[in-house]
């Protein structure tokens, strides 16, 4: 009699699902829906832009509920991040033409600071819903988004790009659509970076919470409930009590959001590394655990999976993800020249109206004053880049080549990261003043706070990604420490680190905004560089000193990543792509 072998079923290997875990689950959902319809209903309520209060109450029983406002900001810029993402970061990588245009602008975007955002849209947005604070409420939505979509389209962009050529070809003879594409290819390939960097943005929009909250344009001055604009009034009373109470519960909700949302998500992203070899040991998280043996994933399966071959055929319109392996030289090069006229046009005109512009108001005297403060501040990036790469390269690799210490650091690293370090400017504030030092060094500490985190967290995705076979190899042949480095981890993160170094620089840019003038009660502190230049004009609303001081940056910006960043890039994807 001959025996056959029998196999399991698919769903033998799933987790045991427990009705203990659907009724947590269940009641989760419901207060988080709960909570999101309560806190979400208040935003929408009566606004007169000539009476609307400059400060908040301080009173720490109303931290929890600013604490819930400022979240569910930070949750909805998050959401129209990615979609910025998706779209921008697909359309530079899969677009040629564009890919010149976009890029570049990408840059100029970053380097724009959330002050030279918030002069334009604030009006624009108020207008939009009169008599009501949801103007005012999506300004802040907006800004914080400015603070989070950049990192995370740079860092989409290079997975397209430094993504195998088995993946493009599989895809091609596959017959996949551009929507499949997308979604079985793209974004399961750069959603390792995609998560890390979405948590970096997370905390880079903590950063500029208080000027989001606490805006000041145009002397006009708004303050929105939430704990960045306690943290403001306090700061502007001098109560440092208040402010470290504040500091306490923005600790506990980072914590919170790292362990309900960041960490299953990390653990979640393992699924999709690409490698022979698997991790030995993986991300673990307890949320991720509960919601697995919950029937939660069943059912949305069961809801959702028969609309996805519908869905499939509706987008098909959009044509195969393919492109000609061959295409006519002269018809290349005209279609380039077109393109290339239609945008040196654009751009000319655009010059010769913000030449006019600035000619009949400020002058050209005040742009090269700008200048010399943008060197100082440059200066400023500069030192900053150099120590972060020195301090947090060998940390990053360190944990993230150890699994066990990356569950344990990770918690960490993310209450550093994404706890907003302006929150400290008042007690560091104090001590500059009791001492008599001055802000022009201290300034570089300060934009520290705020933009080395994005070297360490892509650095740690980076040394995260690295094949465990790459990694037993090395091992096996007994590679002595500096060859290991130099022919295994440096080539291997580099890519991740060129990501991380051109989005701490610009960063840094950003961050100079809040970094080169602090105040505290009724001490102010002002250090000379092209961010204190850039906060007191729009503190008074003197617009073409905020054109100047925003060009200025981004040529500074634009210029650094052409001349330096760009190549690092362009030899990232030539020869150390994994």
């Amino acid at each position: 009699m001959t025996l056959l072998r029998s196999y399991p079923a698919g769903t033998a290997l799933d987790r045991p699902r427990n009705r203990f875990a659907d009724v947590v689950v269940f009641v989760g959902a419901a207060v988080l829906i709960w909570l999101v319809v309560r806190v979400s209903a208040s935003a929408n309520v009566p606004f007169d832009q000539a009476a609307a209060p400059a400060t908040v109450s301080t009173d720490p029983g109303q931290l929890p509920y600013y604490a819930a406002r400022s979240l569910l900001r930070m949750f909805a810029a998050l959401g129209l991040s990615i979609l910025f993402t998706f779209v921008y970061a697909t359309a530079a990588a899969r677009l040629r033409r564009a890919r010149t245009v976009l890029l570049p602008l990408l840059d100029i975007l970053q380097s724009v600071p959330i002050l030279g955002f918030l002069s334009i849209t604030v009006a624009g947005f108020i207008a939009l819903f009169p008599g009501s604070e949801l103007g005012l409420e999506s300004a802040a939505i907006f800004a914080i988004f400015t603070s989070q979509a950049w990192n995370m389209a740079f860092a989409f962009y290079h997975s397209l790009a430094a993504q195998p050529r088995e993946l493009d070809e599989a895809a091609r003879n596959l017959r996949l659509s551009r929507w499949q594409r997308f979604w079985r290819v793209d974004v399961p390939s750069g959603m390792i970076p995609l998560v890390w960097n979405g948590m970096m943005s997370f905390g880079g929009g903590w950063f500029f919470l208080v000027a989001s909250e606490a805006i000041s344009v145009n002397n006009h001055e708004y303050a929105l409930p939430g704990i960045g604009s306690y943290v403001a009034t306090a700061t502007g009373d001098g109560d440092l009590s208040k402010v470290f109470i504040a500091i306490g519960v923005m600790i506990v909700m980072v914590v919170g959001v790292n362990f309900l949302f960041w960490r299953p998500l990390t653990a979640w992203a393992e699924r999709f590394r690409v490698e022979d070899t698997g991790a030995a040991e993986a991300p673990r998280s307890v949320v991720l655990n509960l919601l697995r043996r919950s029937h939660t994933p069943l059912l949305l399966g069961k809801v959702l999976g028969p609309l996805v071959a519908p869905l499939d055929r509706l987008m098909s319109v959009f044509g195969l993800a393919e492109y000609p392996l061959h295409a006519s030289p002269v018809r290349r090069r005209a279609g380039d020249l077109v393109f290339a006229v239609l945008v040196g046009a654009a751009v000319a005109y655009g010059g010769y109206r913000v030449v006019g512009y600035i000619e009949s108001t400020a002058g050209f005297g005040e742009v090269g004053h700008a200048f010399g403060l943008g060197f100082l501040t440059l200066l400023r990036v500069v030192v900053l880049l150099v120590f972060a790469t020195v301090i947090w390269v060998p940390i990053g690799v360190w944990i993230g080549l150890n699994p066990r210490v990356s569950r344990l650091a990770q918690p960490v690293v993310q209450v550093l990261a994404s706890f907003p370090a302006n929150f400290l400017f008042p007690f560091i504030t104090a001590v500059l003043v009791w001492s008599g030092a001055s802000l022009n060094w201290a300034g570089t500490i300060l934009m520290a706070l705020g933009a080395q985190w994005y070297i360490l967290f892509n650095v740690i995705a980076g040394a995260s990604a690295v094949p465990t076979d790459l990694r037993e190899a090395a091992a096996n042949l007994q590679l002595p420490r500096k060859l290991w480095w130099r022919r295994l981890i440096l080539p291997a993160i580099f890519p991740s680190y060129v990501t991380g170094g051109i989005t701490a620089a610009g960063g840094a840019w950003n961050a100079s905004i809040v970094s080169e003038v602090v105040d505290y009660g009724s001490t102010t502190l002002v250090a000379a560089g092209l961010g204190s230049y850039i906060h007191e004009a729009t503190k008074v609303g003197d617009a073409p000193r905020i054109l100047i001081g925003v060009l200025v940056m981004s040529i500074y910006v634009v210029g650094i990543n052409r001349l330096f960043w760009r190549r690092l890039y362009a030899l990232a994807e030539r020869r150390y792509s994994l």
